[in-house]
């Protein structure tokens, strides 16, 4: 079993024994299981997903921290939100301002682009994660 906490700047959001734990680091998606190799990663927006006793759940991540010691992972999320959470048209709304933001800045550099395309990976993860995918 793993321990897995989420905390954002809000809440704890979970704290909780579960068998495995997938999230979306700046290197790619990385499984967690019991006996992980200790691991201190930057976090990208995408869906967190966590299993226990037979159920998986997801929680859609803007970003944070992942931290894998001693059979406990830590994640501090900018935010972490259930699909329940999520309010649609909001998160379409702010998608759509993400896109205008990222055309608004298109033409400067991967460095100077960076917050903006995060924005849209981060509204793009919140509506797949509502949507049920």
């Amino acid at each position: 079993m793993l321990k897995l906490e989420i905390v954002t700047p809000e809440k704890r959001v979970l704290d909780a024994e579960v068998d495995s734990v997938t999230v979306t680091t700046a290197t790619g998606e990385a499984g967690i299981l019991p006996n992980h190799a200790p691991l201190i990663s930057v976090l990208k927006p995408g869906i967190l997903s966590y299993s226990a006793k037979g159920s998986t759940d997801r929680l859609a991540v803007s970003g944070g921290f992942v931290e894998v010691s001693n059979n406990a992972v830590t994640v501090l999320a900018d935010t972490a939100e259930s699909a329940a959470e999520i309010d649609v048209a909001q998160a379409r709304s702010d998608k759509d301002a993400a896109d205008k933001a990222l055309a608004a800045v298109a033409t400067a550099s991967l460095t100077e682009t960076e917050a903006a395309r995060h924005s849209v990976d981060a509204a793009n993860t919140r509506l797949t994660l509502a949507a049920g995918k």
